[in-house]
């Protein structure tokens, strides 16, 4: 199995496993892992609002064009939880730096494309090869700190888990705007490059343990049958009007069907392609559920304010996204000091504090109307950041307390599958719940309007210049955004339940949340 270990900067101190290692520059080191997972997070919605210059470029519709969205997420969904597999395999490092290298070649790749087919395709290799690059630089980073300054590094990946998704959009926008939408994966070349090298370079000779673990196929079978159709389905559900179409039903019936068998497969078989029994851990399942579930609702909401923002207001996607911006910096001045003095407190009291300020914020949008200012959402917005610097660490470091050395590996590759999962159900079904309740309240705003009532027909002709049918038009378009705030207004209100709601899950892990006595560095406590 694949060790994991972590040391001081200074000469490594003795392990109980006999593995030691430090690399020779730790702030280096650390610069190229987290670089690399900036580059993967900020792919995953750096070329949202450049679909319409890619379609046009290359011939394609609005509807193939979202492909190049999906096709990422779908092949990284499927090889996340593969990760453990492949670090047991071929040893972490390894692991990181094909996976890296891979990365470049498939946004080369990306770049290079000359039809949509084309595109797709080499989006579905990024995303699959970027699938074991978060949780492979989880479980680096967390070998190479000591115990007492493990916090400090999850806490630089929470930030960048944070700020990446949040720059991707504004740093697409601006290269397709000033450049080409080519250049949105050209940028990963030099990046991708510079992280594997330095990388490889520090963590050349660190100790592995390695295995030849055998070729579960059922499994990974029924994985990809399984995850495949369920993003798939995920994704295409809004567009497809869900269970009314065939292709939606016969997705579910796949995923249905794969999973189950899949989930039984894997709790039954001695040497399991994904670990699901890494579950019987107290820590990481409360963990895992905490995350699950506040991430999909974090996810709604960075969804969502962008969309409402263009739809409801009339903001640009730029102009949107600056607006959103504001959220990412808290997180980023914040990290240092939360991952420096976080072990002095109870990390479930910081856990809370972070869902607490989240549930306030959503609960301040659910009282958002159609005349708020850029001011009033981009400080909302600021707010929130600071819930969001407070929630990733202590969350990551909560589940993966009573996690095995060897196991940290999968254990977040396994995390960042389920919560990758969240994520899609919450991106699903709020925007569907949104239109929903959008039709309900525009029906009964209109319920009442009377096209024979002179008064009506009077504000009729005045909006519309003395024009009926211009006047109806305007009227319409009014009503609709009425509709389009109040849909929005109650979603809101029920995101801010469920992120209070997540805290019954952070307060059933119980401390230490530290490394065990006795256990190697490396295990991610």
């Amino acid at each position: 199995m694949s060790s994991t270990t972590a040391t001081a900067p200074a000469a490594p101190a003795p392990r109980v496993d006999g593995l030691a290692f430090a690399p020779p520059n730790l702030a280096l080191t650390t610069f190229g892992l987290a670089l690399a997972s900036f580059m993967q997070l900020l792919d995953t919605t750096i070329a949202n609002v450049s679909l319409p210059a890619i379609s046009g470029d290359l011939g394609g519709s609005a509807n193939q064009a979202t492909w190049v969205i999906t096709s990422f997420a779908v092949s990284t969904a499927i090889a996340l939880p593969l990760t453990g597999w492949l670090a047991r395999r071929f040893g972490e490092r390894k692991l990181f730096m094909f996976s890296t290298l891979a990365f470049v070649v498939a946004s080369f790749l990306c770049g290079l494309a000359h039809s949509m087919g084309f595109l797709v395709a080499a989006r579905a290799l990024q995303g699959f090869v970027a699938g074991p690059m978060y949780p492979v630089t989880q479980a680096l980073l967390l070998s190479i700190y000591p115990p007492a300054k493990r916090g400090q590094a999850i806490a630089l990946l929470a930030m960048v888990t944070v700020v990446a998704p949040i720059a991707g959009p504004i740093l697409g926008g601006w290269i397709t705007d000033n450049y080409s939408w080519e250049w949105i994966f050209f940028i990963n070349i030099p990046l991708g490059i510079f992280a594997s090298l330095v990388v490889g370079a520090q963590l050349k000779g660190r100790p592995e343990k390695l295995e030849k673990p055998k070729m579960d196929y059922v499994g990974l079978t029924t994985l990809v049958l399984g995850v495949g159709a369920l993003q798939i389905m995920l994704d295409l559900g809004n567009d497809e009007d869900w269970f009314h179409s065939p292709l939606i039903v016969a997705l579910a019936i796949v995923a249905v069907i794969s999973l189950a068998v899949f989930i039984i497969w894997e709790l039954t078989d001695k040497d399991p392609i994904v670990d699901l029994r890494l579950f019987r851990h107290r820590n990481f399942a409360a963990g895992t559920a905490a995350m699950v579930m506040a991430y999909s609702a974090f996810f709604a909401v960075g969804l969502l304010v962008p969309l409402w923002l263009q739809r409801t207001l009339g903001y640009t996607a730029l102009w949107a996204g600056y607006a959103s911006a504001p959220f990412g910096l808290l997180p980023l001045i914040l990290a240092p000091l939360i991952g420096k003095y976080a072990h002095k407190f109870d990390l479930r009291m910081l856990a809370t504090f972070a869902f607490i300020v989240m549930a306030a914020t959503s609960f301040m949008r659910s009282h958002f109307n159609l005349d708020v200012d850029f001011e009033h959402v981009a400080y909302v917005q600021l707010l929130q950041g600071l819930g969001a610097a407070f929630f990733f660490m202590p969350i990551l470091q909560m589940l993966l307390s009573d996690l095995e050395p060897h196991e940290i590996s999968a254990g977040s590759g396994l995390m960042t599958f389920v919560r990758t999962l969240g994520g899609s159900f919450a991106a699903s079904l709020t925007t569907y719940a949104w239109s929903q309740r959008t039709a309900v309240h525009h029906a009964q705003l209109t319920e009442h309007i009377g096209a024979t009532d002179p008064a009506m027909l009077e504000t009729v002709a005045r909006h519309g210049g003395g024009d009926l049918q211009r006047g109806a038009f305007v009227l319409d378009q009014m009503i609709s955004r009425q509709a389009l705030q109040i849909g929005f207004n109650e979603i809101f209100h029920l995101l801010g339940i469920i992120f209070l709601c997540v805290i019954v899950f952070v307060w059933m892990a119980k401390p230490p949340f530290n490394a065990k006595p006795g256990a190697p560095p490396g295990g991610g406590h």
